[in-house]
């Protein structure tokens, strides 16, 4: 390998779960912090465990709703334009 060309690999990096679970892997980082390990996933402890997915369901509908919404502005506002270009030709044809 070249020198000075990539990174150095360290065999201590100390890994942290947010259950609290901790241990040692090799890395180019000192630490890593993970937010699911082998102590606590689902899969691994047979436990069901719920995982926030219902926030990101919770975004999704509320942007549909907005879309939703603007679209109706958007057909309000042409409907309204459509009126009054069908006036101002009512009343171009009335003065001539």
């Amino acid at each position: 390998m070249k020198k000075k060309t990539h990174p150095n690999y360290n065999t201590k990096c100390k890994v942290t779960c947010s259950c609290g679970n901790t241990f040692e892997t090799g890395s180019t980082k000192d630490a890593i912090n993970v937010e699911i390990c082998n102590a606590c996933h689902p899969f691994f402890t047979g436990e069901k465990k719920l995982i926030d997915n219902a926030g990101r369901v919770d975004k999704f509908k509320a942007k549909m709703a907005k879309v939703k919404e603007a679209a109706k502005k958007y057909e309000e506002i042409k409907k309204a334009k459509k009126k009054r270009s069908k006036k101002a030709k009512k009343d171009e044809d009335q003065k001539a």
